[in-house]
């Protein structure tokens, strides 16, 4: 075989490095991008914080002495960016700059922020004295275990038992229920070859188990639901001993949960010999416990969602004026530095090489956040725009809408849309959602219009709200209602939706 020469041709795509951190950091919620800023200005020297207003000035690579931040603004207009196409997609750089309206039936202002990219951001919380802020009182209380370890300090015990204590305190769970028994827990210390070692550790713990109860929150060192809401209520009668519906709750947590949550009154009044009356009077009384006695002890910043976006009704009265910016709150303000900067200006051969990659670094991320938060804001305001009748009407007046519709219009990829609104979140005069919870599919109706799913949902929780609890809707039954308002609706679907709100079936939801 002779060897030969040939030529090819051939295309392919190459995701630069910068774009695939523009990329990366589109798709990071607002923690994780607190992390990425936190890391990056551990790492490189020439990104620093700031507290300052930015300047507005044109962003540039070639710049090496420039001073760069996110307070940098472009002067495109939106309907030129509009159009990028290819990897420019996830720019959205011409927002920054655009205050943008609409009329019709509703208006639009698009803003980024009222104040500079990087400037500083006002506090929205109360300053009032008397007023203490939901997560530093979180942290003040501490976790559930510290919290019984002080209590269990006042006790006068021997070391033993305290030592009991002290172990059955570290194997709750964060609810504060004890899920191991006692003889499992013995067996962990002890093995299960000596019998006798086994016998003491179980009647220690035992001993333990009771004091544990004891301490606060009460109802903390449960092995289950029922004895939870018994430690509660036996407390509670402490103080009011003579309370009949406190005395028939007692006995209704003796009986299997099953029929308290199918509220069979007929039944539990049989089995606790109490009235029937009384039986449902008690079980509002049960419904008002805690059964979770760990829940305040969970740290609060798990729980906490901050906007990135922030739509508020300009208009009290007539058609409604939007205005959607960017929350100041999650936006970092960074800044190269300038001396490090300017001590490279100039600078050549290999030695400064290395320096002016980390500056460039520093460039280019700075531009990326500022990207990201841009293309946050278009995707935002093309949301708005489609789903005006829900922020003034709520969930009933939600219009299908899919990623698709967002990236033709704004000259994106589907995939694009999909990172943005993945974990971010939005403020409406409706509540805070997720970018992603203003898409649905469409179900059909008469008038060959589509109706949204979570129009659907929200019209299937309105008729098991309205249904009469000693005949409950089936779902077949809320099928055919769905149908007669014009919306084909199969069963499967409606039991679909009914689980997705955490409705139970018509055999739970029934009163006996």
């Amino acid at each position: 075989m002779k060897p030969g020469l040939s030529l090819r041709m051939s295309q392919h795509l190459a995701l630069t490095p910068q774009l695939q951190q523009s990329i990366r950091l589109l798709q990071l919620s607002t923690l994780e991008l607190t992390q990425e800023v936190e890391q990056m200005l551990d790492e490189n020297p020439f990104l620093e914080r700031t507290d300052e207003e930015a300047p507005q000035e044109a962003f540039g690579l070639d710049q090496a002495d420039s001073h760069v931040s996110l307070g940098d603004r472009v002067s495109e207009s939106a309907s030129e960016s509009s159009h990028d196409d290819g990897p420019s997609e996830v720019t959205g750089e011409a927002v920054s700059d655009v205050a943008e309206s609409w009329d019709g039936d509703g208006s639009i202002e698009m803003r980024p922020d009222d104040s500079e990219w990087g400037g500083e951001a006002g506090s929205r919380q109360n300053k009032g004295d008397d007023t203490a802020d939901a997560v530093e009182l979180a942290r003040s209380m501490g976790s559930l275990t510290e919290f019984l370890h002080r209590q269990a300090l006042s006790l006068r015990l021997s070391e033993i038992d305290r030592a009991a204590l002290r172990f059955l305190i570290e194997s709750l769970n964060d609810d504060g229920y004890l899920t191991d028994t006692l003889p499992e827990l013995a067996a962990s210390l002890a093995g299960s070859e000596d019998d006798e070692q086994l016998d003491e550790l179980v009647h220690r713990f035992t001993v333990a188990l009771g004091l544990l109860q004891s301490l606060e929150p009460v109802g903390v060192g449960a092995r289950d639901l029922a004895e939870c809401l018994r430690i509660q209520i036996k407390a509670l009668l402490q103080d009011d001993p003579d309370n009949a519906t406190m005395q028939a709750a007692l006995k209704v947590c003796g009986q299997p949960m099953e029929l308290l949550a199918k509220r069979d009154f007929k039944r539990l009044a049989g089995l606790t010999g109490e009235s029937e009356a009384l039986i449902k009077a008690a079980i509002p009384f049960i419904a008002r416990l805690e059964p979770k006695p760990g829940r305040p002890f969970v740290q609060a910043e798990q729980n906490i969602i901050v906007p990135d976006v922030i739509v508020t009704n300009l208009r009290k009265t007539g058609a409604p004026k939007f205005r959607i910016q960017l929350n100041p709150d999650v936006m970092p303000k960074l800044r190269v530095h300038d001396i490090y900067a300017n001590a490279l200006r100039g600078g050549k051969g290999e030695s400064h090489a290395g320096l002016q990659q980390r500056l460039q670094e520093a460039r280019w991320f700075i531009k990326n956040i500022q990207q990201r938060f841009d293309t946050i804001l278009r995707v935002s305001s093309a949301i708005v725009e489609r789903q005006k009748n829900f922020l003034v009407q709520g969930e009933l007046a939600m219009r299908p809408l899919v990623l698709r519709e967002i990236a033709d219009e704004l000259g994106m990829h589907e995939s694009t849309i999909s990172r943005v609104t993945t974990a971010k979140y939005m403020s409406t005069p409706q509540g805070t959602f997720e970018l992603k919870y203003f898409f649905g599919s469409g179900l059909g109706t008469d008038s060959g219009n589509a109706a949204s799913s979570t129009a659907v949902r929200a019209l299937i929780k309105q008729l098991v709200a309205a249904e009469n609890p000693a005949k409950p809707l089936s779902d077949n039954q809320i099928s055919e209602m769905l149908k007669e308002q014009g919306i084909d609706c199969a069963r499967r679907t409606v039991a679909k939706y009914r689980e997705a709100l955490k409705i139970a079936p018509a055999n739970l939801r029934k009163t006996l």
